[in-house]
């Protein structure tokens, strides 16, 4: 799957480990790193949806957006490149017709 970065923050913490690891920490940069890999290496959103991570659409003002379980309460948060989002006539998006995602950030928005 194609993916993009919506900041330069983000893009240098996914391809400097020892980067992300410092500024992370450990198990955070680890779980990040193996999500990515798991977002690369799948040809739709459908592939990963069942892998470990809980790959979840979010709901109310982040409609739109996915996340995906990091180290708790992170997660990391990603939206679809396809503008407008392939949905079924009863508006559930089609994850079998996503085929790339822009990495937005990570984030515990539980409780906001």
């Amino acid at each position: 799957m194609k993916i993009s970065f919506s900041n330069k923050k983000m893009e240098k913490l996914a391809n400097d480990y020892r980067k992300c690891q410092k500024e992370m920490g450990q198990i955070r940069a680890k779980l990040l790193h193996k999500r990515l890999g798991d977002l690369f290496d799948a040809l739709t959103l459908e592939d990963v949806r069942y892998l470990p991570g809980h790959y979840h659409e979010l709901t109310g003002n982040r409609k739109g957006q996915w996340a995906c379980d990091l180290d708790q309460p992170h997660r990391l948060i990603f939206e679809p490149h396809e503008n407008p989002i392939p949905t079924y006539a009863t508006g559930k998006y089609i994850w079998l017709e996503i085929k790339g995602v822009e990495i937005l950030e990570i984030i515990d928005y539980h409780g906001k």
